[in-house]
């Protein structure tokens, strides 16, 4: 179901993606939409994984340098039947973890000296089980291209914004776009996306926790974790970029009330209420 709910939000994701184009700029608008989308898409795919690492200052780390994390990523990643990633440590007070990289054959798996200290080593590989579920599932290029898709949307409805100041676009639909719809747009397009968005970020996190307890064998080591570090990272703030919170395993960033509605991951009493029933 979370499979079948991520496709649907993508097709939705790129209609709406279409239509910003298109209400701004008719059918040349629309065909400018998805040029500008796959030329972002196409820099994400190749480069984002670098440029992530490199954001938070992660160093990639031998076995003799960390070899109990490192056998935990070797035994999971053997038993998920995929490549070893490369290990990366943040050097971050706040207990967190996340996965990057294209395709499994250029994986890398990042986690703070925070999280190394508050989890025991059975925790940790239900942590680390998470992560390998992401480069398995392959979430890491869908998060990416919702990602780059919203980020274009809002690119447009800001051009839209610059170009109504300065006397927008004029004619019908096929040639100019619509002034109507592109007033929508610049107000609903946004938003709009940022909630899809948003939703196939949470339908991926419930995918990843079911798959990441499966591979450490039980549930509740993962559900443990997630309490930890729910409660740890409300106390220990973190220096994260809001544009990749999604890809931590607890959203770095905290917020409550209508910040949750945008919030890039499910309930943590929802994650830990379904782990807990697995075991059951």
């Amino acid at each position: 179901m979370n499979n079948l709910k991520t496709m649907v939000l993508l097709v939705f994701l790129t209609l709406l993606l279409v239509w910003a184009g298109a209400a701004f700029g008719g059918r040349q608008g629309m065909t400018i939409a998805l040029i500008f989308a796959f030329g972002m898409n196409f820099f994400a795919y190749w480069f984002s994984d670098k440029m992530v690492l490199r954001m938070y200052n992660a160093q990639e780390v031998t076995e003799a340098e960390a070899p109990e994390l490192y056998k935990i990523v070797r035994m999971l990643s053997q038993k998920a039947q995929i490549p070893m990633p490369k290990v990366y440590i943040m050097n971050e007070d706040q207990p967190n973890a996340f996965a990057t990289g294209r395709n499994p054959q250029h994986a890398a798996v990042a986690v703070t000296t925070g999280i190394m200290r508050i989890l025991t080593p059975d925790e940790l590989a239900g942590v680390i089980g998470h992560e390998l579920s992401h480069i398995t599932h392959r979430d890491i290029l869908v998060s990416t291209i919702a990602a780059t898709i919203a980020g274009a949307i809002s690119y447009l409805a800001q051009m839209a914004q610059w170009a109504a100041i300065f006397g927008g676009p004029r004619g019908n639909d096929d040639e100019g776009g619509s002034p109507v719809a592109a007033l929508v747009m610049m107000i609903v397009g946004p938003v709009a996306a940022l909630i899809i968005q948003m939703a196939i970020s949470r339908s991926r996190e419930y995918l990843a926790d079911e798959g990441g307890a499966r591979l450490a064998g039980n549930p509740r080591l993962l559900a443990n974790a997630l309490r930890k570090l729910n409660y740890a990272s409300q106390k220990i703030p973190m220096d994260a970029n809001p544009a990749t919170s999604h890809m931590f395993i607890v959203n770095p960033l905290s917020g409550g009330g209508l910040l949750k509605l945008f919030s890039t991951h499910p309930p943590i009493e929802e994650r830990i209420a379904r782990l807990e029933a697995m075991s059951l």
